[in-house]
């Protein structure tokens, strides 16, 4: 999913909805009716509160998580990649292709030296050797790359959503 360049006001949200997003954050196959047990409302206001968050754009997504060493992807680097030049058409050139390479798992477009990090995964450190070569060492539009191996990664935690809104 793409983050927005335009600010975004925070959404109003009340206890229910709080209650929900940190239900649905904590397992996002939860049934209504579970959710709505949880949460102390009737299975019909749960599914219209949860279809309300995702059409105000509180809710983004749903998905599954995947054991990356299961299926071949057991090396995750994280790249520094410093762009040649700032000019628009490569800058949208490059922030096109990158997240559409299978390879990458995010992209995130940083301030200071580095333009962009990549966290991307794959099957050997040769494998991330050649990617790097075919990927980045290859594109005019990238000035300079530091690769940083990563060896373990612990995932944050989306919630729980603050009592008041922040700002």
């Amino acid at each position: 999913m793409a983050f927005s360049t335009s600010p975004q006001l925070p959404a109003e949200l009340d206890a229910v909805d709080r209650r929900i997003i940190q239900e649905l954050v904590n397992d996002a196959r939860i049934s209504n009716a579970m959710l709505a047990q949880r949460t102390g409302i009737a299975p019909s206001t749960a599914l219209l509160r949860t279809r309300s968050l995702v059409e105000r754009g509180v809710l983004t997504g749903y998905h599954a998580e995947v054991s990356l060493p299961a299926v071949g992807r057991s090396v995750q680097a994280l790249i520094s990649v410093r762009l040649r030049v700032h000019d628009r058409v490569q800058i949208d050139r490059f922030t096109e292709k990158m997240p559409q390479l299978p390879e990458v798992l995010s992209m995130f477009h940083v301030s200071g030296a580095t333009d962009y990090l990549l966290h991307i995964a794959v099957s050997s450190t040769e494998a991330l050797r050649d990617w790097v070569l075919d990927n980045l060492a290859t594109d005019e539009s990238v000035g300079h790359t530091e690769t940083t191996l990563v060896f373990g990664h612990h995932k944050g935690h989306g919630g729980p959503v603050p009592e008041e809104p922040l700002g």
